[in-house]
């Protein structure tokens, strides 16, 4: 057996026998996956001392981890093998023929080993360069085989929810940590010692309950802070929905039947939250591997001292809270407005390189989507059935709406993280897309199931 059928082979969750599985059984599914992420979060590695990645807990929400539990790997080793395809892909150093069931095939095989090759990779790392140590004592290797085993569950898990549920593992994780972080952070009535605030006489962590306190004690500059908080979640909120709900739409019309036809949608943001998710763990990644390395004296991506303020490398992808230091009166204009621009900008490059990428090898591009609406039956009104007349047409909007919404994304992104929202910016952001198309997602499968007539023309 080759390297070709080892690929073409390897295990994976089997996909449903019927076509469109219905709105219950996705439903199900969804959810029950859902426990089980919160589930193996709350489970701790047997033996584990030292937790060096502790102080990275907002890394943890873009990457879908819970450092310290089985599932400290979170989406890394998935997203990783991703970006890693993505760039070889894209560069033409490997070539796949995304256009044949084979080449699909053939290009899953190899990301699925490289997720696997990612896992072992990683779990090393955490626990051999000192994020993740034993007790004293204890066995490092228990801890790495610990994490191998759930780096394997979340992977076999987001195949389920491919699969068998409502869009993706990699975006419903990432939606469920960041809407638990968003709840503790806005109601949560325990001080950040864990005791409960109004009866320690500490402020509340949640920003609405520490509003009441803070105005309660006359110190109006907490409340300022609060306030902005909020706001700036609910700005970030209303903005995505908006660029979310934009499309362009091309008339088409069907060739056999005259005077019926459909309006084929392009989201403004057309690559929709990918190519964020890919920015936002590329750069999570790069921090915690300067956290993993300095601690075996490399500093080259720069250091992060007790308190966790960082310098080198590391201090320009680490968002600045604009809002915080404005409160306090610890705003540097010389030192944050730099790190600022870079950070915003470092957002919206990768958008767009990631968005580019995935725009060819998800089969997005205009000679894609033009085979697709032929395949339909479907034709530009008022001109001869050519599949190049449609691609033609689609040239004309698809790589702007790529570039625009890309850009859009990583500067909502970058500016939720610096204007500090209840949670990541980067995150929240994420989150409301996911929310969104799962929205629509559903409401798509819902109608299906309630209209038996459209059900058939959709299969």
């Amino acid at each position: 057996m080759g390297i070709k059928d080892i690929l073409l082979n390897l295990p994976e969750v089997s996909a449903p026998s019927e076509r469109r599985l219905p709105f219950k059984d996705k439903l199900k599914w969804t959810g029950i996956v859902l426990l089980l992420f919160f589930a193996l979060g709350m489970i701790p590695l047997h033996g584990l001392g030292a937790n060096s990645l502790a102080q990275f807990q907002f890394l943890s929400i873009i990457l879908g981890a819970e450092f310290g539990s089985i599932i400290s790997l979170g989406i890394g080793p998935i997203v990783t093998a991703s970006i890693l395809l993505q760039l070889l892909n894209g560069s033409g150093v490997l070539k796949f023929d995304l256009t044949s069931p084979d080449g699909k095939r053939l290009f899953q095989g190899v990301q699925k080993a490289l997720v696997f090759a990612f896992i072992i990779f990683e779990a090393m790392v955490y626990v051999y360069t000192g994020g993740l140590a034993p007790n004293p004592g204890g066995s490092s290797l228990s801890l790495v085989l610990q994490l191998i085993v759930g780096g394997v569950l979340i992977l076999l898990m987001d195949e389920v929810v491919s699969k068998w549920g409502f869009g993706s593992g990699v975006s419903l994780f990432i939606a469920a940590g960041v809407s638990k972080e968003i709840m503790i952070r806005l109601l949560s009535p325990l001080s950040s010692s864990g005791s409960l605030a109004f009866t320690s006489g500490e402020a509340p962590v949640g920003a609405l309950l520490a509003l009441f306190y803070f105005f309660i004690q006359g110190d109006f500059t907490e409340v300022f802070a609060n306030v902005f908080v909020i706001a700036t979640t609910l700005m970030v909120f209303i903005i995505a929905v908006y660029a979310q709900s934009m499309k362009v739409e091309l008339p088409l019309s069907f060739g056999r039947i005259r005077g019926h036809g459909i309006r084929w949608p392009l989201a403004f943001i057309y690559t929709s939250n990918i190519p964020v998710i890919l920015t936002a763990a590329l750069l999570a990644n790069i921090q915690l591997w300067a956290r993993l390395l300095q601690s075996r004296g490399f500093t080259f991506l720069g250091t992060y001292d007790p308190a966790g303020v960082s310098t080198g490398f590391v201090s320009l992808i680490n968002p600045v809270n604009l809002v915080n230091n404005l409160a306090t009166g610890t705003l540097n204009f010389v030192d944050v407005i730099p790190r600022i621009i870079v950070f915003t900008l470092l957002m919206i490059g990768g958008s767009v390189l990631f968005s580019l990428f995935w725009v060819k090898t998800a089969g997005m591009d205009a000679r894609s989507q033009a085979k697709q609406i032929m395949s339909s039956g479907l034709q530009i009104p008022g001109f001869r059935r050519d599949e190049r007349v449609v691609e033609s047409l689609l040239d004309r909007y698809i790589p702007a709406l790529t570039v625009m919404g890309a850009v859009t994304v990583g500067f909502l992104a970058a500016f939720a993280d610096v204007m500090g929202a209840l949670t990541s910016g980067t995150g929240l952001l994420l989150t409301v897309m996911i929310v969104y198309k799962l929205y629509e997602e559903i409401a798509q499968q819902h109608a299906v199931d309630m209209n038996p007539m459209l059900k058939k023309f959709i299969q």
